[in-house]
C-alpha cells in the first residue's frame, strides 16, 4: 500500500505541479471560501490518481500484481486524507502567522469542520468512483454536488433567517458545523471504506 501511495503522489506531483501550487496558495489565504475550497479540491485528488490509473490501464497491471482491492482502495483513501491533512495544516500556519501582526476575521476552530468536509465528501464519492470509474462516478458526483450545496443552502438560509431570537439559529448552526460535520464525516468513512472495496471488487472481477 505504500508503494502505491508514493506512486499516486508522484503522478500527482508530475502531472499538476502548477495546480498543486495553486491549491496551496489558496490553503495558505486567510479566507474562508478560499481555505474551503482549498481543502475539499484536496479531497478530490483521489480522483484524478484514478483518472491516470484508468488512462494508462493500471488496474489491469495491479491484477497481475500482489496488491489486494483493499491495498488499492486504502491507497487511495490514504491520498485524500493526507492531502486534505497538509492543506489543512497549511491553512493553519498561514492563519497563525498572520495572527502576529494583522487581526483576521477567520475562525481557526472552523478548520476542523473544514477539514471533515473533505473527508466527508470522499466517504460519499468514493463508493461511486470504484464503482462506476472515473468517468461515469463524475456524473454522479456532479448530481451528489449539486443535491448537496443545494440542500446546505437551504438549510443554512433556514437556520440563520431572523427568528425570536437571532442568537439561537447561529449557535445551533455552528455547533452542527463543528460537532455534526466531525460525527457524520466519521460514521460514513467507517460505512465508505468497506463498500469501496466491495465496489471496487465487483468492478475488477466482473
Amino acid at each position: 500500500m505504500k508503494a502505491l501511495l508514493k506512486k499516486d503522489i508522484f503522478v500527482l506531483l508530475r502531472q499538476m505541479k502548477m495546480f498543486l501550487l495553486m491549491i496551496a496558495i489558496f490553503a495558505a489565504i486567510p479566507q474562508g471560501n478560499m481555505t474551503v475550497f482549498a481543502i475539499v479540491y484536496c479531497g478530490m485528488l483521489p480522483y484524478t490518481a484514478m483518472a491516470y490509473d484508468e488512462r494508462s490501464k493500471w488496474d489491469d497491471l495491479a491484477a497481475m500484481m500482489p496488491y489486494t482491492a483493499s491495498d488499492v482502495v486504502m491507497s487511495k483513501y490514504l491520498l485524500g486524507w493526507l492531502a486534505v491533512v497538509c492543506a489543512t495544516i497549511l491553512s493553519a500556519l498561514s492563519n497563525f502567522l498572520l495572527g502576529l501582526f494583522v487581526t483576521s476575521n477567520f475562525s481557526m476552530s472552523m478548520l476542523l469542520p473544514f477539514m471533515c468536509m473533505g473527508f466527508l465528501m470522499m466517504a460519499v464519492t468514493m463508493p461511486l468512483m470504484f464503482r462506476f470509474g472515473v468517468e461515469k462516478g463524475r456524473t454522479f458526483f456532479i448530481l451528489l454536488m449539486v443535491v448537496v450545496a443545494v440542500g446546505g443552502a437551504g438549510l443554512v438560509a433556514y437556520l440563520m433567517a431572523p427568528g425570536e431570537s437571532g442568537e439561537i439559529p447561529t449557535r445551533f448552526l455552528t455547533m452542527v458545523l463543528q460537532l455534526g460535520i466531525p460525527l457524520l464525516s466519521a460514521v460514513l468513512t467507517a460505512i465508505s471504506i468497506p463498500l469501496s472495496i466491495a465496489m471496487y471488487k465487483k468492478r475488477r472481477y466482473n
